[in-house]
């Protein structure tokens, strides 16, 4: 069995990816953290920007690689097998893309909360991981602060 815990690398995601362990080990499942980064710009004819812009972009992305390979590291200190991986793209479509790649069998994912409005204004990474996969879901509630 594979499990892919989709993290917005927020404080609850530790719970979230705690979970997916308690249900992983006693099905010897593997499981694979996964964080969608926000994707490259796509300005045609335009460079990427300001070396100052481009250093931020990549001292972001440094952070997020090693924030997503603890989360996996923690599983493993706990005797699981477990993948960290860090890709950009739209957050939603990019997740369930990487679920069909890596046969997963589960999605599991945080819910902040928010509300309904919030959710209508901002948009919510989890709703729109249920929506969309043909795989099970499961929603860890998360209450941060």
């Amino acid at each position: 069995m594979n499990i892919l815990v989709a993290v917005d690398l927020s404080p609850g995601s530790e719970k979230v990816v705690a979970t997916a362990g308690r249900l992983a080990k006693p099905m010897g499942a593997k499981v694979y953290v996964v964080h969608v980064a926000e994707p490259e710009p796509d300005f045609v004819g335009y460079d990427a920007g300001p070396e100052v812009v481009r250093t931020q972009v990549a001292e972001e992305l440094h952070r997020e690689h090693r924030d997503v390979q603890n989360l996996a590291q923690s599983l493993r200190d706990d005797g699981l097998d477990a993948t960290a991986l860090l890709i950009r793209g739209p957050t939603v479509d990019t997740a369930l893309k990487e679920a069909a790649n890596l046969e997963a069998d589960l999605i599991v994912v945080g819910s902040h909360g928010h509300g309904a409005v919030y959710d209508v204004l901002v948009g919510s990474y989890s709703a729109g991981i249920i929506r969309r996969s043909e795989l099970p879901v499961l929603v860890v509630p998360v209450r941060e602060g």
